[in-house]
């Protein structure tokens, strides 16, 4: 699964060239037409581009998606959806367990807290944040910095933030600055998704390999004023799906890849923030999975966060991998050596980008002194309970309200308070045996990893046993209640200072010590690695052009490829499954057990019918979700996850074994008109309206 995963490179890479051709997550504004058009014979015309921005989608939340008709449908995967499935489910309807089929609409139920982001305009900002930060370092940087994007977002949602939102996003870690605008949709609403045993079929064993056999997918509706929203910019639904060596693109955002980065940064992200997560993350799947043995309802509650977790630990497994494997390293290191060459040729370059490979090395050396308590205290993981995370909400938002817009945290700006308060003001419930559990392991965690006699942990615990204090938190806690999380928002730091909710007085402890560690980062960490970063893109930029595309920064991209297998130890693996490669998978064991619903259709279904394909588009966590589209611009496919080698995406990309997964648009059409009966959602993805 790619939900805001970062992949890593396997095998050999020393010798792999700088470039494939089909590499790349390209920005909508700097697409690789000359390549395309010699390449594949196709031009992508101003028009086509229009549309397909237009059409194309972001959740919030860490996917993407697309609008496939009219009236305001969305595509995007089950994966994506699962925390609006948990959240809607209740002991007697389990949605992760059972289909959800809207055969109306007002059948159709809103998400608590999936909001929609369609892409309006790209702006490059570069030149105003330069000068606003320019001759200034470490605090007086990031307060410059912080200030400019502050303004200029604040300036482009205006007074319509509900409807807009209004991202600064560096690019090229530095170089350029673009201000992201996009249409906000909060009110979405849930209208098909399969049982979670075929959309995530195979289970562990199955995730990251080839073949699959899954029907990831959720089907969504946004609205506008109560009513389904007018959509004209949708892709078109091809029922017969893509054919073998057919040009593909991926449209979608992928989150994050470290491509450009140094190898000083490398090996900071493996020793100092990877190898802690991993441990952590193993930790705590066992917590989830004790938990989720106690019962029915237990595993029900743990679910949303048990499959998140277990797609992490396996992606993170490939990462280390790769962040161990001395051929990786030798690779990168050709590719800083010949930068740093080209830089120390020339007096002027020498002068002009100084030596900012060493400025990112001390940088990371004291963020390593760093890395714990931030983990800890700023982001959160010493208090993993979702009524701490709101009480944390209500604190800091009360503190940082009361400045200046301009010198607010980046969340709690004028323009980003509607995703805040779409959260803090959520109908998710609350699972207060489940939030005990947790909280009490992440406090042992915090108390191990800080130490006993640290004082915010003396602070934090006093004499009191992890688990009895958690117990204490979460039984005393009010903030389960929407009315009073409202109450809190609108008193502002009065009403927070004035509260004797136990939460509130924990975050209220705590939040001094994450600020200050948190400050501590920026200062000292992020700073210094901005302006370096800046350097190694300028000087990049000087090089080699805008030839070169950004690493991900959870935007707008397309990337382009085609249907392809590859030889996998010497034995060719094709592109394509299909429904009777499916059937003979099924052992009826999780996971490899069909719902009923697969079983009865057996007999009327065309068992040819294409299920999963591969394509050789470049892709990475956050493109989950992702149409995969033809030169027409229809849907033949739909993105959810990559083969083994793919998780090399997060370092570099190889033609010869890197696959994306997706399903085929054959396969979806099929499913919803035999296997669920859903014949009215099947004619509005054929016709493009209801």
């Amino acid at each position: 699964m790619l939900r805001w995963r970062v992949m890593v490179a396997l095998g050999l890479l020393a010798a792999v060239p700088a470039a494939w051709a089909g590499e790349g997550m390209w920005t909508l504004d700097n697409l690789p037409v000359k390549t395309l058009q010699e390449k594949y014979g196709f031009t992508p015309g101003a028009a086509w581009v229009r549309h397909v921005q237009g059409a194309a989608l972001r959740l919030a939340g860490g996917c993407s998606g697309s609008f496939v008709s009219a009236d305001g449908l969305v595509m995007t995967n089950h994966h994506c959806a699962n925390e609006c499935l948990a959240q809607i489910s209740t002991p007697q309807k389990n949605y992760m367990a059972q289909a959800f089929i809207a055969r109306s609409e007002k059948d159709e139920v809103r998400c608590p807290e999936i909001e929609l982001n369609q892409l309006l305009a790209i702006t490059d900002v570069t030149a105003q944040v330069n000068a606003a930060t320019a001759g200034k370092s470490g605090a007086d940087f990031i307060k410059a910095q912080r200030a400019v994007i502050g303004n200029i977002e604040n300036a482009c949602a205006g007074k319509d933030a509900r409807n807009l939102r209004c991202e600064v996003v560096s690019l090229y870690h530095g170089g350029r600055y673009d201000l992201y605008k996009y249409k906000r949709y909060q009110d979405v609403r849930l209208v098909f998704a399969p049982q979670q045993a075929i959309a995530f079929f195979g289970g562990d064993p199955d995730n990251f390999n080839f073949p699959r056999y899954d029907l990831d997918v959720t089907f969504l509706r946004a609205y506008e004023h109560g009513q389904p929203a007018h959509t004209p910019a949708f892709f078109k639904f091809s029922p017969a799906g893509p054919k073998a060596g057919e040009l593909t693109f991926v449209v979608g955002n992928p989150g994050s890849t470290q491509r450009n980065y140094t190898i000083a940064q490398l090996k900071s992200l493996r020793d100092d923030r990877l190898l802690p997560l991993y441990g952590y993350l193993s930790e705590m799947r066992g917590v989830l999975w004790e938990y989720s043995r106690r019962g029915p309802e237990q595993a029900r509650q743990a679910a949303d966060e048990l499959f998140g977790v277990d797609n992490s630990i396996k992606a993170f497994t490939g990462q280390l991998q790769t962040l161990n494997d001395p051929a990786f390293w030798a690779y990168k290191q050709k590719q800083e050596d010949a930068l740093k060459a080209w830089v120390n040729a020339d007096a002027k370059r020498r002068a002009e980008y100084g030596d900012p490979w060493a400025s990112i090395a001390r940088a990371e050396q004291v963020y390593a002194g760093l890395a714990t308590p931030y983990r800890m205290l700023e982001r959160g993981q010493g208090f993993d309970a979702r009524l701490f995370e709101i009480a944390r909400v209500l604190v800091r938002g009360a503190i940082e309200r009361a400045k200046p817009n301009a010198e607010r945290l980046p969340p709690y700006r004028d323009s980003n308070l509607p995703a805040l308060e779409q959260f803090l003001f959520s109908t998710a419930p609350v699972h207060p045996q489940f939030e005990r559990t947790t909280l009490a392991w992440s406090l042992e965690k915090f108390r191990q990893a800080l130490g006993v006699d640290t004082p915010i942990v003396q602070q934090v615990l006093g004499k009191q046993a992890p688990s009895a204090l958690a117990t204490q938190l979460v039984d005393g806690s009010k903030l389960a209640s929407i009315a009073a999380r409202h109450k809190l928002w609108a008193g502002g730091l009065k009403a927070v200072e004035a509260s004797h909710d136990p939460m509130i007085r924990l975050a209220l402890k705590v939040d001094p010590a994450a600020l200050a560690v948190r400050k501590q980062v920026e200062d000292q960490v992020d700073a210094p690695l901005r302006k370096a970063s800046e350097s190694i893109a300028k000087a990049q930029f000087a090089r080699l052009g805008t030839s070169i595309y950004p690493d991900a920064t959870f935007t707008l991209r397309l990337s382009y490829g085609q249907v392809k297998g590859w030889d996998e130890h010497g034995k060719p693996v094709p592109p394509f499954t299909h429904f009777a490669g499916l059937y003979q998978r099924a052992t009826g064991s999780d996971p490899f057990k069909l719902p009923a619903d697969w079983i009865n259709a057996k007999d009327k279904l065309d068992l040819r019918t294409p299920f999963d394909f591969v394509t050789t588009n470049d892709i990475i966590g956050g493109n989950s979700g992702s149409p995969v589209i033809n030169a027409q611009g229809e849907v033949v496919g739909l993105i959810f996850d990559g083969n083994i080698h793919s998780l090399g995406g997060a370092f570099w990309y190889d033609a010869r074994l890197n696959r994306a997964v997706a399903v085929d648009s054959a396969a979806l059409i099929e499913a919803i008109r035999t296997v669920y009966g859903d014949q009215k959602l099947a004619a509005e993805l054929v016709n493009g309206k209801r």
